[in-house]
């Protein structure tokens, strides 16, 4: 029996015996809502969650983990007004929903003149990034570059109720240290 070919589907000749492989993509309508690809790209100057963008998650029953690494994440610091350069980790589990990584990208150029303590920023972007998503799982590390010879490396975590993803939570605290949940940026770079 023929499979025809569905709005959402190309069907393609996959070298061999003419065998057929079909891949899906999203339909027209379903990213309709995101500003991506606009033309004129607005960068935010102030702390802005509303950069956020998300989309649906086509393989909910899934479990697969999402890694995002910023290595140019800038804030200021709130006594001193001084510049705070980090690498933010955002490592989650998504549910239903997923969040878009340009918009991930505005939002954490929106703390560029944001002032907060590194713990303070980390906290935020968890709970701002929980709250729009509401994944399964989501951590955020922050490796800061010291200043006056003190690194900092907050860490910051959120689960959705249930034993599976609150015993992930509870474990991964637990066993948190620097550069656990972490990489080496040669790994990104090379």
């Amino acid at each position: 029996m023929a499979r025809k070919e569905t709005k959402n589907q190309k069907i393609s000749k996959s070298s061999g015996k003419g065998s057929k492989k079909i891949s899906t993509s999203r339909a027209s309508g379903e990213l309709k809502d995101l500003g991506l690809g606009e033309i004129d790209t607005q960068y935010p100057t102030t702390y802005s969650p509303k950069s956020l963008e998300i989309f649906d998650n086509k393989n909910p029953g899934s479990e697969a983990w999402t890694t995002f690494v910023c290595t140019e994440f800038t804030s200021l610091c709130p006594k001193t007004n001084q510049p705070d350069f980090a690498k933010i980790y955002i490592n989650y589990v998504a549910d239903k929903k997923m969040v878009e990584s340009k918009s991930l990208k505005l939002y954490l150029f929106s703390f560029r003149n944001h002032g907060d303590f590194h713990e303070d920023c980390i906290q935020t972007i968890c709970n701002d990034l929980a709250k729009i998503m509401k994944p399964k799982y989501l951590e955020v590390v922050g490796e800061f570059t010291p200043r006056g010879g003190i690194a900092i490396f907050p860490f910051a975590s959120y689960a959705k109720s249930g034993k599976k993803y609150q015993d992930l939570k509870k474990n991964r605290f637990e066993n948190y240290a620097p550069g656990k949940y972490t990489m080496s940026l040669a790994r990104i770079y090379t």
